[in-house]
């Protein structure tokens, strides 16, 4: 699984709440096997992807800037990713 999770550290521009929010939703889904939103699933995924992204936010805020820039970058910067949320 480590390879799926996306490096949101050092990145210039910094990351964005968009991406913030893939990585948190990417995360959640990952964690509780959900693949898609039902009406049964949704308002936990919700809930669980707005605690990790505010947590991710904090994280990256109160981290220092010294870390080098990932090699890779997150998937809605690669060429392509206009709709890699929907």
């Amino acid at each position: 699984m480590r390879d799926n999770i996306t490096l949101l550290r050092g990145l210039e521009p910094a990351a964005t709440e968009q991406e913030i929010y893939a990585a948190a939703l990417n995360y959640v889904r990952r964690v509780g096997g959900v693949s898609g939103l039902s009406t049964t699933t949704k308002a936990a995924v919700d809930k669980a992807v707005a605690t990790i992204a505010a947590a991710t936010t904090q994280l990256l805020a109160e981290l220092p800037d010294t870390r080098v820039a990932p090699t890779a970058e997150p998937p809605l910067r690669r060429v392509g990713a206009g709709d890699a949320l929907d």
